[in-house]
Formats: structure tokens, C-alpha cells, sequence
């Protein structure tokens, strides 16, 4: 429960219709109060945190001023909604934030009826949003829908089709969008955008000029109005960027203080009785109100439990295991002082990719496209036409953005283009939404691209370097977290191309793992006498020791951090196929399923990925098998 003790407003407002029987003039203290229990919540629980704290007035004014959850509010980048979920019923159990069972991290629909669009990834609102007014103004009602895009957001490329869309509209759809500028993605946003709304924000005298142009010019709609309406955005284009939404049809405000509740309740209150698609920009500062956040908003974007009187402190003891993300960016600066065409490019994930240190020493070699995933992919495809060896290092779940241009502007061309893909399989408490379950399924089936999945820190350097000095279309793909604790070590050679390893030699029963099973793998297979394969690729197959082991063994057990449907394992079985062996084949995987929020063991231990799972698996198929072990372990 809310302490009313400390949160004497906020204890009472179980949904927004109790924010609604607020006086206005208490809307700041309210604000005050959500912020000091976000504060103490994500402490508590760690999650997003910058962001969040950057939307405490914005989403306070939105529900105060909106009949939700009939007006419909759609959150962009949906890790600035936790005020939005405080206000909406799930205030008690924020604290359960990224757990099992817990309040999901991002808008969900089947979680709450307030929660109007489902979004993990970015700058999908403004679509959406457009979607449901076009949908709402046809069945003639009068809903209101309010679009939130920000912290990066307005970076992607989609935002501007939905933009276009909806400003050229021959019937105008009724449709706010908020422009939250933080000036920041996860790190500083980047871009010519960025420098245009640094520029918009920064004149204060061209801005009141203006506003009292607005004023003058009263109804657009009018004739005389229209004339000087005209005349005026020529004049205003000269000075102030901001025409750049209103020749695309929109109304544009502000800028304006986001974090003054006057302000906003005066601002969006008109803006609400206005038709057609209005566009409010207001500036927003990340960790506003917790001064540590305010002046580390990187390290601040999101956190682990914290004590918020102390702040992030690191724990002490023993040093952590290298994670795989760490071991690529080493690999990358190795790499890239060995090989000049080396080129590094991330959309707007230099930290969560590993790339800050080779953006310290390589600027040069360093390309961040912002949340732009489909230019990233295409970008690297117009450099490898030129000689250049680009690197693109992106999360699994991203990559899914961009596949047409990997398809159709790397694969098909050939060019020499790698993937570092971060965040492969069960990512865990971030939900489905970054789950990267699907990749090893979409990557195999595209013509002309090599996949590889390390086991460990040392095979991920090993197959890193193959990747790179392999010619042609290259993917690695890596899970999230620490590693098995190997030394991954310094060697920029690579391995043989589409040769396996053999890590145990058995009998009856050969586990093939394709990455990160293979630990899990070999202890059953130790256990009970199987032969266990650390497979490496996913494509090209090591078609000669498949056809090796199926001389020799019973059956085969698949094992992938990725789902069963079309992933390594169907490619094993397609290859048995097309050579006439038929054999048992137990594939072991994800399953056909989006996986909620959980740690990513307990999510592995679900999928039967984890040790008990698979030797529980490979008993239920071949029973005997224990006992044969049995009997060679006493024998």
C-alpha cells in the first residue's frame, strides 16, 4: 500500500477518476508526490528510471485533463510509463516492476484497460494513435487520442511516416501528439533533428514573437487569417525550424516547460478543444527532480536496486564475470586497430551494445544512426559497397526492424556487411517485447548469410573474428549477461567455417547445442554418457559430423536459446531428411509462445532449457537411458 502518511494524495488515487476530483491548484503537490514514490519504488525494485522521472507532471496533467481510459493515451518507448501506471491502478505493486508475475515494464494491454497500446520498441505511437482516431472519427464518437513520443523517439523514421500521413489527410484526423524533448535516447540523441530542436528551444524571443503571431492571427480558418497565416510561416521558416511540422499539416505549440503544471494544464486544456492533428512540444529534463539522475542521465536511463539516498554505489566483493556484450566491444577495438576498413555503427545503443570505449578511440570509425535500425542495416550495406568492413552492433530484438534491408540490401547484394547480435534468446525481465527469441528462425532461411551462436566468452572472440574476415553477409549471435567464465583472450584467428566441435564423447544419444544450452548440455550429457556437440554454426550446418554421428548414435537431441519453430534444430532435421536417415530427433527450445517478464533463468527452466529440463526431456523420450548410466557408473 501507498503510505498516506507520506503520500497523502497519491495514497487516494486508486484510478485517474480520483485524480479527477482534484482541485487544479493541487496538481503540483500530487506531481511531487508521484515523483518522491517513483523515486523510492525503483529503488526498491530497480528499472527505468530517467525517463520516468522526466514524465511526472506530463502524465499527471494528461489524466487530470483526459477522460481516460476512454480518451487514449499511447505511450512511445514505453519505459517513460511507469507514472502513467502508478496513476492507473498498479501503484502498489510498482514495486514489482521487470518480476515474475509483476507489473509488466512496459504498456501492456492485457495488464490494464488504460494500457491503450502494447510498445517496447520505439517511435510507434504517433501510427497508432493515427490509427485509432481515423478508426474512432468513422464510428462517429468523439474519443480523444493523445500520442507520447520522446526520448529519442522522433529520431526514427516512422514517426515521420505517420506524421506525413496524418498532416495530409483529407479529412483531418483529431489527434495531439507531444513532442517530450529530453534532448536524450538511452545516450544523447544525436542527428541533425536534435540540433534543430536544440535551435527551436534555445531562441526565447523568436518563440514569444511567435505565440503572439498565433494570437493575432485567431481563426485559421478564416480567409484573411489563412493569407497572413501563410505569410507568417515564410517569415517564421526563416528563424524557427518548427515549420517543419506545420508544413506537414500539423498545429504545432511550445515550445513549452514541461515540468511547469500551470503551463501544461493551460496549453493542453486548449489544445483539446481544438480539431484536427495539433502537435505540443514541450522540454523535459531526464531525472528531473533527483539530482544524481539529472547529472548522470546515462548512467540514471535505468538501475538495479539503489538506495536513493546514497545512489548507485558499487557493491564490493569479487569482480564480475566479463559479459558477452563486454567481450564484443574489447573484440572491436581489437579488431578495429588491426583493420582501418573497420567501421563501427549502433542505432542509439552505444552502452547496451558495448561500444563506448570504441567510440572514445575510434570517433572517426563510430557511427550512431539514433533509433533509425532500417538506415543502420543500409547504411553499413552503402559502406561495404565502397570497400569498407562495417560492423553493425544491434540487440536481437532491433534487428527485427531492419530485416527487409538485411534481406534486400545486404543479403541479395552479398555484400560484406556483419551483424553483432546482442541480446539473442531469453533476454528476460524487459518481457516480450525485447525478448530475441526469434533470430536464429529468420536468419537461417536468408540466402547468402552465415549465423553463427557462441557457447562461451572464448568461442565468441573465436567466432567473432570469423564472422569478420569471412567475405560476405556474417551474423553472431550472443546471449544477454555474463558468460560461463571462460577467458575469451586476445586472438583476432578465426575457425574453420562450419566445423563443429565435440566437447564429450558418448554413447546412444548425441546433444547437438547451438550456443548458449551447451553448458547446460554437457553436465546432462556428462551425467548420463551422450555424446554432447558444441555446434557453433547454425549455418552453414557441419553437415559431415551430423552424418558422422547419425552412423553411430541412436537419435539426436537439438538444443537452442531460440524457438523450435524453424530454428538450428529444423535445420538438423532438414538435413537428415534430404540425405534419406530417419532417426529420432528431439528438438528442445523455445516455445511457440510470447514469454512474460521474468529473470532469464526462470525463463529457461519454463522453456525446459536448464538442466533438470533437459535431462527430464531426454528421459520421458528414451526412459532406458538412466539406467544404462546407472550401470556404467557402478560398472
Amino acid at each position: 500500500m501507498i503510505d498516506a502518511s507520506r503520500y497523502p494524495r497519491l495514497s487516494r488515487i486508486k484510478a485517474p477518476e480520483d485524480l479527477r476530483k482534484f482541485e487544479a491548484s493541487a496538481l503540483r503537490a500530487t506531481a511531487d508526490e508521484l515523483r518522491g514514490y517513483l523515486i523510492e519504488s525503483v529503488g526498491k525494485s530497480g528499472g527505468h528510471f530517467g525517463a520516468n522521472l522526466g514524465v511526472v507532471e506530463l502524465t499527471t496533467v494528461l489524466h487530470y485533463l483526459y477522460n481516460t481510459p476512454e480518451d487514449r493515451i499511447v505511450w512511445d518507448v514505453g519505459h517513460q510509463a511507469y507514472p502513467h501506471k502508478i496513476l492507473t491502478g498498479r501503484g502498489d505493486r510498482i514495486h514489482t516492476v521487470k518480476q515474475k508475475d509483476g507489473v509488466a515494464p512496459f504498456p501492456k494491454r492485457e495488464e490494464s484497460e488504460f494500457d491503450t497500446f502494447g510498445v517496447g520498441h520505439s517511435s510507434t505511437s504517433i501510427s497508432a494513435a493515427l490509427g485509432m482516431a481515423v478508426a474512432n472519427q468513422l464510428e462517429g464518437n468523439d474519443r480523444r487520442v493523445v500520442a507520447v513520443i520522446g526520448d529519442g523517439a522522433m529520431t526514427a523514421g516512422m514517426a515521420y511516416e505517420a506524421l506525413n500521413h496524418a498532416g495530409g489527410m483529407d479529412t483531418e484526423p483529431n489527434l495531439l501528439v507531444i513532442l517530450n524533448d529530453n534532448r536524450m535516447s538511452i545516450s544523447e540523441a544525436v542527428g541533425g533533428l536534435t540540433q534543430m530542436l536544440g535551435r527551436m528551444t534555445g531562441n526565447r524571443t523568436l518563440n514569444a514573437l511567435r505565440e503572439g503571431g498565433k494570437k493575432l492571427l485567431g481563426d485559421k480558418d478564416k480567409g484573411p487569417a489563412r493569407f497572413v497565416r501563410r505569410w507568417e510561416e515564410h517569415w517564421k521558416g526563416m528563424f524557427v525550424p518548427s515549420t517543419l511540422f506545420e508544413e506537414m499539416g500539423f498545429h504545432y505549440t511550445g515550445p513549452i516547460d514541461g515540468h511547469d503544471v500551470d503551463a501544461l494544464v493551460s496549453t493542453i486544456k486548449t489544445l483539446k478543444g481544438l480539431k484536427g492533428p495539433q502537435l505540443l512540444h514541450v522540454i523535459t529534463t531526464k531525472g528531473k527532480g533527483y539530482g544524481r539522475a539529472e547529472g548522470d542521465q546515462i548512467g540514471y536511463h535505468a538501475v538495479s536496486p539503489f538506495d536513493p539516498d546514497q545512489g548507485i554505489v558499487p557493491k564490493p566483493g569479487t569482480a564480475k564475470k566479463p559479459t558477452y556484450t563486454d567481450v564484443f566491444g574489447d573484440w572491436l577495438c581489437d579488431m578495429a586497430a588491426a583493420d582501418t576498413k573497420l567501421l563501427g555503427i549502433t542505432p542509439a545503443m552505444r552502452e547496451g551494445s558495448g561500444l563506448v570505449a570504441f567510440s572514445k578511440q575510434f570517433p572517426e570509425r563510430y557511427f550512431d544512426t539514433a533509433i533509425a535500425e532500417q538506415h543502420a542495416v543500409t547504411l553499413a550495406a552503402g559502406m561495404a559497397c565502397e570497400g569498407a568492413k562495417p560492423v553493425v552492433a544491434i540487440y536481437s530484438t532491433f534487428l527485427q526492424r531492419a530485416y527487409d534491408q538485411l534481406v534486400h540490401d545486404v543479403a541479395i547484394q552479398k555484400l560484406d556487411v556483419m551483424f553483432a547480435i546482442d541480446r539473442g534468446g531469453v533476454v528476460g525481465p524487459d518481457g516480450a517485447t525485447h525478448a530475441g527469441n526469434l533470430d536464429l528462425s529468420f536468419l537461417r532461411c536468408v540466402p547468402n548469410m552465415m549465423v553463427m551462436a557462441p557457447s562461451d566468452e572464448h568461442e565468441a572472440r573465436l567466432l567473432l573474428n570469423t564472422a569478420y574476415r569471412h567475405e560476405g553477409p556474417t551474423a553472431v549471435r550472443y546471449p544477454r549477461g555474463s558468460g560461463t567464465g571462460v577467458a575469451a583472450g586476445d586472438s583476432l584467428e578465426g575457425v574453420e567455417i562450419g566445423k563443429s566441435v565435440t566437447r564429450h564423447e558418448g554413447t546412444r544419444l548425441a546433444l547437438l547445442a547451438f550456443g548458449a544450452p551447451l553448458p547446460a548440455a554437457l553436465k546432462v550429457g556428462e551425467a548420463l554418457g551422450l555424446t554432447v556437440v558444441d555446434m557453433r554454426f547454425v549455418k552453414p550446418l557441419d553437415r559431415e559430423r551430423i552424418l558422422a554421428l547419425a552412423r553411430t548414435h541412436d537419435g539426436f537431441v537439438t538444443l537452442e536459446d531460440n524457438v523450435v519453430a524453424g530454428g538450428a534444430g529444423s535445420g538438423v532435421s532438414e538435413l537428415l531428411s534430404a540425405e534419406g536417415i530417419v532417426m529420432p530427433v528431439l528438438h528442445l527450445g523455445l516455445p511457440d509462445a510470447f514469454q512474460h517478464h521474468a529473470s532469464r533463468e526462470d525463463l529457461l527452466a519454463e522453456a525446459g532449457l536448464d538442466v533438470d529440463g533437459i535431462r527430464a526431456a531426454i528421459l520421458k523420450r528414451w526412459p532406458d537411458i538412466n539406467q544404462a548410466a546407472a550401470r556404467s557408473a557402478q560398472g
